[in-house]
């Protein structure tokens, strides 16, 4: 298949273009940094997206969504990406209703979809409890209590963990605390008794929360998929947060390029503008070849992904590493490029590299991906 857009698709992509530029431009998310928002995004231009088709764009028709698929997705996001827009894009979107449309049962996939659609519901991962992404390192208990469960234990960096309606809790129903196997996932009313959750204000100005789980009770029917069978689920979940965080930071990198050869051609020294010089030439060719590779590497991860295709977990792992690596060069050099004013609030490219920061490392770094597409390729 051709690395390139259909017809369809370049309509999203300049769809959700100009509703970021004009509905959720940086400005807004300095406004929801500096005003110490409670909920860290805009509602009702969650609403909005959610009207445009946004929030169901990976749900089927028959549950309210528009089925538009993964590339249709990965473009808005790539959009999101530019402006640095605030949302729950990714946690409800990407990790909380694929979860539920891969692993959930007639019954919950008819009373969640519908409303995550309308924009109606937030779901939130309770996945990570260290500091580094382990997906098997799950400490966290659900024992067996009759015909239900009792769970204990403490998630950390739940991505907007404080505003979410529900949580997908990935709890240990067996085995030892590095064992992939005897993981299972719970979906969690967050006001159920014994949920205690703590915001926390991230450096890239986005939420997330720490969240404990005193003796909380679940029934068989807050099950996700089968009893010990998480891993299977979380494995394709994951797989599809990391392609979608990648299509992310290809919106941020492609942004921060064109704002820094902007300021190239304006700020002048010597009487000339800086983008004369040679070796500010050579060190934005760099960066532009980069992006191009990264802009084939994320379609092709999109389209393995839309197609069905078995190297996924590759594919996934690839995008997430190369965009973690350009976002880290793209934002280091656009800073040094924008000199010593770069570091101020007044200009945005710092509020770039921030987001880049902390989304090279959620769902898993550079170096955790490296290894992981060795493991995956047989080394």
């Amino acid at each position: 298949m051709a690395l390139v857009l259909n017809e369809e698709q370049q309509l999203l992509r300049d769809t959700a273009m100009q509703f970021f530029q004009e509905r959720a431009p940086i400005a807004q998310l300095r406004k929801l940094r500096d005003s110490k928002d409670a909920t860290g995004f805009d509602r009702a231009l969650w609403r909005e997206m959610a009207n445009l088709g946004f929030a169901g764009i990976l749900i089927s028709e028959k549950y309210g969504g528009t089925d538009f698929g993964p590339i249709g997705l990965g473009v808005v996001l790539e959009q999101a990406g530019r402006t640095l827009a605030a949302s729950p894009l990714v946690s409800t979107v990407l990790l909380g209703g694929s979860a539920i449309q891969l692993a959930g049962n007639a019954t919950q996939r008819q009373e969640y979809l519908p409303a995550i659609a309308a924009g109606e519901c937030l779901l939130a991962l309770a996945l990570e409890e260290g500091p580094h992404h382990n997906p098997t390192h799950i400490t966290t208990k659900a024992e067996a209590e009759g015909s239900n469960f009792r769970i204990s234990g403490e998630k950390v960096f739940v991505l907007d963990g404080h505003v979410a309606d529900y949580l997908i809790v990935a709890a240990r129903t067996s085995g030892k605390e590095n064992d992939r196997n005897g993981i299972t996932l719970f979906l969690l009313d967050a006001k159920t008794k014994g949920i205690t959750i703590t915001r926390s204000h991230m450096v890239d100005s986005r939420n997330a929360a720490s969240i404990t789980f005193d003796n909380v009770e679940a029934g068989n029917a807050q099950v996700l998929g089968s009893v010990d069978g998480g891993s299977d689920v979380l494995d394709q979940v994951l797989d599809i947060g990391r392609i979608g965080l990648a299509a992310e930071m290809l919106g941020l990198v492609q942004e921060a390029f064109d704002k820094t050869v902007e300021y190239l051609k304006e700020r002048k020294q010597f009487g000339v503008p800086i983008g004369s010089f040679q070796a500010l030439k050579h060190r934005a060719a760099v960066m532009f070849a980069e992006i191009e590779i990264c802009r084939s590497v994320v379609l092709d991860a999109l389209t393995a992904l839309e197609e069905r295709r078995n190297d996924v977990p590759l594919m996934a792992s690839l995008a997430k590493a190369r965009l973690a690596e350009t976002a880290r060069l793209v934002t280091n050099e656009c800073l040094q490029m924008h000199g010593g004013m770069g570091m101020t609030d007044q200009f945005d490219i710092g509020l770039f590299m921030k987001r880049a920061r902390v989304a090279a490392v959620t769902l898993g770094s550079a170096d955790y991906h490296r290894d992981r597409y060795a493991s995956l390729d047989g080394f």
